[in-house]
């Protein structure tokens, strides 16, 4: 199988943009807050949305099975209060859900939580709960700023995230650590914000301790881990200054990073640099990357196509990449998959 563990649900039906912008707009004039059963879209839109857009692509792409959250951008934690994000989150699970039930052979959802900055993320815990218990999620998206640029939460290695940790270890799901829109005017979303915060992850994780009282906690970095794989000897070298641990040992059981690079060159550095066990396959198509590269004549988040021509990846280790650590490093999805007879 392909697996692909970063899929957004960027295509949702406009009637959803639409209540949200409605939401937005009752958080100043409460007269204006639409009720969720306002929010009206039938299986067949739910379909459509689909099967002309991400199944299309991964039939043409030849991926199998994508691990599918909501949309990122759509996050916005630091968009109104708990409240405006709990109702959020709850709508845009329970599509993501929905869609898995209507094509369970390609898409298995994983949940956003509903964040607020200031907020304890201990209120995020029953909503986490119920996606993995009623709704089959096999992972979460963490978001380490909810802030939205501003950086106002304590690192991801404070005692302020622990009760998500204790919840991600219960039920042994993995994190995607992934942030939502900048409302930093410094920071650009996707070309600045998302990969600035791949790598400040990354360094949080470094100068922590975190996995020693979380030693089976699994985080998965996105947009092939930012600046890490490029600036690897930079870290290597700062832990070593920190009298820290060799990186594998410290960090390598516990990270991992998608393949959600858009050039050949990235995805050979990051495969030359990152051990193949801690890659695992991902595109996020239909997302921050959407056209045709003209060097190529192909679209730039057509990953599979970097790995297929990798002079590094290859034999087992295209396996693992493909499918074993996907299935290892999120166990519910390696479950549910078994389930079937896959």
């Amino acid at each position: 199988m392909i697996i692909d563990c970063h899929g957004h649900y960027t295509t949702a039906p406009k009637a959803l943009e639409d209540w949200r912008n409605r939401q937005i707009a009752g958080i100043k004039d409460p007269a204006l807050m639409p009720k969720v059963s306002e929010l009206k879209i039938s299986d067949d839109e739910l379909r459509e949305s689909i099967e002309k857009n991400q199944l299309r692509l991964m039939k043409e792409r030849g991926s199998d099975l994508t691990i599918f959250s909501p949309r990122a951008s759509f996050m916005a934690h630091h968009i109104g209060d708990f409240q405006v994000s709990s109702t959020w989150a709850a709508i845009c699970n329970e599509l993501c859900y929905r869609v898995g039930q209507l094509f369970p052979d390609h898409f298995i959802p994983a949940a956003m939580l509903p964040q607020s900055p200031g907020v304890d993320p201990a209120t995020c815990i029953p909503e986490l709960v119920k996606c993995v218990e009623q709704y089959g999620n096999v992972g979460i998206n963490l978001n380490p700023d909810p802030s939205g640029g501003h950086w106002t939460s304590p690192p991801l290695t404070d005692r302020h995230w622990y009760p998500i940790y204790e919840k991600m270890v219960e039920y042994d799901i993995p994190a995607m650590v992934h942030v939502s829109t900048s409302c930093n005017a410094c920071f650009h979303t996707t070309g600045a914000h998302y990969l600035n915060a791949d790598t400040t992850a990354f360094m949080q994780c470094l100068t922590g301790n975190l996995f020693k009282d979380f030693p089976t906690l699994k985080f998965v970095i996105p947009h092939g881990g930012g600046a890490v794989p490029y600036h690897w000897g930079r870290f290597r070298g700062l832990a070593q200054e920190l009298k820290k641990p060799l990186l594998k040992d410290h960090l390598l059981n516990n990270i991992y990073f998608d393949t959600c690079v858009y050039h050949q060159p990235g995805i050979d550095l990051l495969t030359r640099v990152i051990p193949v066990d801690n890659i695992l396959f991902a595109s996020e198509m239909i997302g921050a990357v959407r056209g045709i590269d003209p060097e190529t004549g192909h679209y730039y988040d057509d990953t599979r196509r970097y790995i297929e021509a990798s002079t590094i990846v290859v034999g087992d280790d295209r396996h693992k990449v493909y499918e074993a650590n996907a299935r290892r490093v999120y166990p519910r999805l390696d479950a549910a998959l078994k389930a079937k007879g896959k």
